[in-house]
């Protein structure tokens, strides 16, 4: 079902006054992944911790100032949003053995992970939410920014597990391949 273009989106930070409307779209999808609140990237005892919990942690992040993303909109409405941030502040990565047998130096920024709500997929939100994401980061400073997408080109991929990007959506953008850390899954770089 499609209820939007890439021209009805907009993107605006995840901050103290836009949380209600980013908890409000993880609430409506029972926590996102089974209750993570987007916290596994921010740490391991965060990770473990209740969905309750998870929240709770999310919520002070925000409002600390020490978890960042773009939020996507339609309307009035928080349809999806992707997750970035400093690695101090984003320590884990999905593959990361592979990521960290010599690669080179951290960069400034992650980009982790991504969200379209139900009825929205696959119309355009997670490109709205990377280009809302460099937007943000070239506001706080740029620097050297990593995404670790999957290569979906000539396979059948399903969405809900594409929740690190997909490869050609982060190109379209002018990141550039920098190396394999799994099957599918590049380490990609962009400097803003």
């Amino acid at each position: 079902m499609s209820t939007g273009s890439h021209a009805d989106y907009r993107a605006k930070a995840l901050d103290a006054e836009t949380w209600p409307d980013f908890a409000a779209l993880v609430e409506a999808h029972t926590g996102v992944w089974g209750g993570c609140w987007c916290m596994w990237y921010h740490g391991r005892v965060e990770a473990d911790a209740s969905p309750e919990e998870k929240r709770k942690a999310k919520e002070a992040r925000v409002r600390e100032g020490r978890a960042h993303a773009a939020l996507v909109y339609q309307d009035a409405a928080c349809v999806g949003w992707c997750q970035f941030g400093a690695p101090n502040e984003l320590p884990r990565i999905h593959n990361a053995r592979a990521y960290l047998k010599g690669g080179p130096a951290l960069p400034d920024w992650r980009i982790t992970c991504f969200f379209s709500g139900k009825g929205h997929r696959g119309n355009g939100v997670a490109s709205v939410a990377l280009k809302g994401a460099v937007a943000q980061i070239r506001k706080l400073g740029g620097g050297r920014i990593e995404g670790y997408p999957e290569d979906i080109a000539g396979r059948k991929a399903t969405p809900a597990y594409l929740f690190n990007g997909a490869l050609h959506m982060f190109e379209r953008l002018g990141f550039a391949r920098s190396r394999k850390i799994g099957k599918h899954k590049w380490v990609v770089t962009l400097d803003v």
